[in-house]
């Protein structure tokens, strides 16, 4: 089979995987969710458990459930019997990952956990297997078949956790209302803090570098605001300062074209109506958005009377590190 064959074959399998635990969602999520939101609720914490490529992917779920605001730890299998235990308190929910719901480290640790007064939920394919009966919540990723050839390396049913453990930290997050400046008190670093973190206010140009021209002005006179600012765009105001279109250097080679006496026309006659524009006390994360969803290379800015106030130029993103 040629690679690129066998990658849509993987697709495939895994997909069709992931579309078969979808369909076998029912109440025992709701559960699995409440236990978590009422556990972290009470100041408790989800302890995740796995062996192999299952504690490679309660790793990730971990990471996942501790960046959006619900406090996670990795118990390793193996060290909890000699000390490690000890992350494990009264009040916690344990996460436990299996896909047989045999695997004997996980099995022979499953009794000392049953020590403590928590709550087990399992991730595993069956739920008669030895994790799945001494589970209070079993949710099922059982896959028709793994991508592997021989159907032994685990691929599709891992992908299936993975997405299970996606799908309980964003109903969990919903369900304790956490929001997107909650987001940002734990990625503070990083460019989607920075995004969340700062206002628009902080990141736009202004003062010279912010070109602003009366709506009477002539084009000519508009482009010699436009080189002194060192701008492609120029925010168009009529007499009481309000924002009433803009121009730029594109409009200028279009319209050239047609209309060689453009240099003498009135802005307000060859401006563009009705510009995109932000708030200056807007999330910079909100100037982001704009920009992925419009094919533009600036952003006007306005205060709260729409007057501009300053100007986002795509082009300083990435000195600002938020692309």
């Amino acid at each position: 089979m040629r690679p690129l064959a066998q990658a849509r074959r993987v697709f495939d399998i895994e997909i069709a995987g992931l579309r078969a635990v979808q369909s076998r969602l029912d109440s025992a999520f709701d559960r699995a969710v409440e236990l978590l939101v009422e556990t972290l609720g009470r100041r408790g914490k989800v302890v995740i458990v796995g062996i192999g490529k299952s504690g490679n992917i309660g790793r990730k779920i971990a990471a996942t459930l501790t960046s959006t605001g619900s406090t996670s730890v990795v118990l390793d299998s193996v060290d909890a019997l000699h000390g490690d235990l000890g992350i494990v308190n009264d009040g916690d929910v344990v996460l436990a990952l299996s896909y047989s719901g045999e695997t004997e480290e996980l099995v022979g640790l499953l009794p000392a956990i049953k020590r403590f007064s928590v709550k087990l939920v399992a991730l595993t394919a069956d739920s008669k297997s030895t994790l799945g009966r001494l589970s209070d919540v079993v949710l099922n990723v059982k896959v028709g078949k793994e991508a592997c050839p021989f159907n032994l390396a685990p691929t599709a049913s891992t992908t299936a956790m993975l997405v299970m453990g996606d799908a309980l930290a964003m109903a969990v997050l919903a369900a304790r209302g956490f929001k997107q400046s909650d987001f940002a008190k734990y990625h503070p670093s990083g460019s989607i803090g920075r995004a969340l973190l700062l206002r628009v206010r902080d990141i736009m140009r202004t003062g010279e570098r912010n070109a602003v021209a009366q709506e009477n002005m002539s084009v000519k006179e508009a482009l010699l605001v436009m080189t002194k600012a060192k701008s492609g765009s120029v925010c168009v105001v009529n007499a009481r300062g309000k924002l009433v279109g803009v121009f730029t250097d594109g409009d200028l080679r279009r319209q050239m074209a047609g209309d060689d006496g453009i240099l003498g026309r009135l802005l307000k006659d060859v401006m563009s109506r009705n510009p995109i524009r932000i708030n200056d006390d807007a999330l910079a994360a909100e100037a982001l958005k704009i920009f992925n969803e419009r094919n533009i290379d600036d952003i006007l800015v306005v205060d709260s009377k729409s007057r501009p106030v300053g100007l986002v130029d795509s082009q300083d993103l990435p000195k600002l590190k938020l692309m």
